[in-house]
């Protein structure tokens, strides 16, 4: 079968409370947890719930019976990519004002944003579920069960921690000072303390050290769920990171912990366009791990389906929805003109619509401002449509962790001067993520020598590889161009040629609602 089928226990959590002041108040469901744990079997269907949560709405189709009573109920990665992408030269939205990204577009969003709001509480419901989960499954609660039963749950257990630090990870990316709770603290009137980046940092790190033995290795993992090298992933990108976190280089353990990935044996898939298909849930080669999205079990229409759909105009006399496995197109965003320009002739990744377009977007909401980009779809390997994206959505996964990442992760640490590999050890992944790229023309056109790989190389190399991937966002503020006159592109600040804006946008602002329902939290600069 395509997918794991997801079952769901939980089919009665209603809404969190739309402020959420309490962060680890039990979701409402029709049975207890006393109900629900009574049976060993039951922990897998609650622990699916947990990864659902990232990429569908509610409890059934669509987002129907949604999860939370929010701004605009989309789902987790909904809006997540919205946050990573909008405001960066990877995007142009369509409808600013229809779609509310605007302020996204232009940095300069404030604490009422809705995105920002719905992204806030859709972290915060699955750090609670997690929190949930792991009240029930600790050494007393599981001791009734049978030693086989308990080992799975331990296991179980791991994979809580993996996404609640995962979701952790994204509120200190987006948020950086941040309420703070775990399964540890009191149900009901408990009030979050506030904590500063440094705290939450270190919190992640040690979890995901201390679940690495429970953690199930790439070969005994099922499709969906998250593996050893998942987290590796996670801490590597955690390292990477760390001078903006934390103002500590950590690139020395970013490359221990690419290593680790790489020694799990992944390897790249030899056809780029295959990672962001329909049947690229057979791609465990090189993806590491994946949210899966299926037009009949987890239909979304945030996700993945957000982006395949809203690639494809809806006005175009040229581009074919069909062409991309889609029934029709959303015309919800394009490329701003700087991305394409970073790609040479002969690079296969740079997949875009361009006739009928500009290059350059001279008007935002203008569809045929701007190429479409056509690497994702929902097209199987035979090129097929592989479902009615009007009715269920796409097929297509959304892969969190890949093995080129990892690769551009490690270079990129070694370039500023971390140890644990060398140039020439960058030099040979990059030139296989090249090879892949360039194909017959790699030996003339694209292959790399080391004195190309400094710091600046890897950030166009990022784009070029991982554009439309949630990456953006978090790459140009590690490289102090988010924000800055160091970097501009097309509409950075409101402006065609691009201005510098104000440094607080470097981090999204808690949103007003729970600033209220928490005295405990407080933005700076907002």
């Amino acid at each position: 079968m395509k997918k794991i089928i997801y079952t769901f226990i939980l089919a009665g959590i209603a809404m969190l409370s739309s402020c959420l002041g309490d962060l680890d108040q039990l979701p409402h469901v029709e049975n207890t947890s006393k109900d629900v744990y009574a049976e060993a079997t039951n922990y897998k269907a609650v622990l699916a719930k947990l990864y659902a949560a990232f990429y569908i709405a509610g409890q059934e189709k669509g987002g129907n019976n949604p999860d939370l009573d929010s701004n605009s109920g989309q789902d987790y990665m909904r809006c997540y990519f919205n946050l990573q992408e909008c405001g960066t030269d990877e995007l142009a939205s369509t409808w600013l004002e229809g779609d509310k990204v605007g302020d996204l577009t232009y940095l300069s969003w404030d604490a009422n944003d809705p995105w920002v709001s719905d992204m806030y509480y859709r972290i915060f419901y699955n750090i609670a579920l997690c929190n949930e989960f792991l009240r029930n499954a600790g050494e007393e609660q599981i001791a009734k069960f049978t030693e086989s039963e308990q080992a799975d749950i331990r296991n179980y257990r791991a994979e809580a921690r993996f996404l609640r630090a995962f979701a952790y990870y994204h509120a200190l990316d987006l948020f950086r000072n941040i309420p703070f709770v775990t399964e540890n603290d009191p149900v009901g009137t408990f009030i979050p303390p506030r904590y500063e980046a440094k705290q939450v940092f270190e919190f992640i790190e040690t979890e995901l050290e201390q679940i690495d033995n429970d953690l199930l290795s790439r070969s005994e993992c099922e499709y969906g769920r998250a593996p050893k090298a998942a987290a590796y992933a996670l801490m590597a990108k955690l390292y990477l990171n760390a001078k903006v976190y934390i103002n500590e280089d950590r690139y020395s353990d970013c490359i221990t912990y690419c290593k680790r990935v790489i020694a799990e044996g992944y390897t790249l898939e030899p056809e780029y366009h295959k990672l962001f298909n329909a049947d690229n849930h057979k791609r465990t080669n090189e993806i590491i791990f994946a949210f899966p999205v299926d037009a009949t079990y987890t239909v979304s229409w945030g996700t993945t389906t957000y982006i395949v759909c809203g690639a494809v105009s809806n006005t175009s006399d040229y581009q074919k929805p069909g062409d991309y496995g889609v029934t029709s197109g959303w015309g919800s965003f394009r490329v701003r003109g700087d991305i394409p320009k970073l790609f040479t002739n002969g690079d296969k990744r740079a997949m875009f619509f361009t006739e009928g377009q500009t290059l350059d977007v001279d008007v935002v909401e203008n569809q045929s401002n701007g190429y479409f980009v056509t690497k994702w779809t929902n097209l199987t390997d035979a090129g097929e449509q592989a479902s009615n994206t009007a009715d269920g959505g796409v097929n297509t996964d959304f892969p969190v962790f890949r093995l080129a990442d990892v690769y551009l992760m490690l270079g990129e640490a070694v370039a500023r001067g971390g140890a644990g590999s060398s140039a020439t050890e960058a030099l040979g992944y990059m030139n296989e993520i090249r090879m892949r790229a360039f194909g017959d023309t790699y030996e003339t056109i694209g292959k790399l020598n080391e004195s190309q790989l400094d710091e600046e190389f890897y950030l166009k190399e990022r784009a070029r590889e991982l554009y439309w991937e949630c990456t953006r966002r978090t790459d140009l503020i590690r490289y102090n161009s988010f924000t800055t006159a160091d970097y501009l592109w097309q509409w950075k600040g409101g402006e065609k040629v691009g201005r510098a804006v104000a440094d607080k946008y470097n981090n999204y602002p808690i949103p007003a609602t729970d600033l209220t329902a928490n005295p405990n939290l407080y933005n700076e600069n907002y």
